[in-house]
């Protein structure tokens, strides 16, 4: 009866450990492919949080990334000026919205920025992320405990590489690729 018991709390653990292990996994479809992320709410809730509420309720569809700069980051999620598909959509603002929601607090965390992390965009401000982030595409270890991670890339790197680049100082992308959609798998 007791080698029952622990079988059976043994296999309970393991389905529920899957399960919040699933809900902490994020497609993010680009017309190249399917991007595979997880987000680690043990190391930054509050901004895994706001990414998911962002994401599951549409925001981030259609949604350009703004911001690509070659070997360093692809930058996206201003839902406000950002937004190709909302009519306050301007390109030459993109970059300098947010949602409706309040800024985060930092949650500076022990993830190295290195390739395939999602990291939130901020002003100089610590405390002003929004709905804005980034996926570094090559290893940022100056922005290591400056900026708050809070997920990385599982599968489908080679889709975020195919991004289209801009502007090699400033980033600025003027025929940007854009998030088809985002949402939890």
């Amino acid at each position: 009866m007791q080698k029952f018991i622990y079988l059976f709390i043994f296999c309970f653990s393991l389905v529920t450990t899957n399960i919040s292990a699933k809900d902490n996994i994020m497609i993010l479809k680009l017309t190249y492919g399917e991007i595979e992320i997880e987000l680690y709410p043990e190391k930054a809730p509050n901004h895994v949080k706001r990414f998911k509420e962002l994401a599951d309720s549409g925001k981030y569809d259609g949604v350009v990334f703004h911001r690509v700069i070659e070997g360093f980051m692809a930058q996206t999620g201003d839902v406000k000026f950002g937004n190709s598909n909302s009519p306050d959509f301007n390109l030459s603002l993109a970059g300098t919205g947010g949602s409706d929601l309040p800024n985060l607090k930092a949650e500076f965390t022990d993830i190295a920025h290195t390739r395939g992390v999602l990291s939130a965009a901020r002003s100089a401000d610590p405390d002003s992320a929004n709905s804005q982030f980034f996926i570094c595409l090559e290893s940022a270890p100056h922005l290591d405990r400056q900026y708050s991670a809070f997920g990385k890339v599982l599968k489908g790197m080679e889709f975020v590489d195919m991004i289209k680049k801009g502007d090699p100082r400033s980033g600025s992308v003027p025929n940007p690729d854009k998030i088809i959609s985002l949402k939890s798998k």
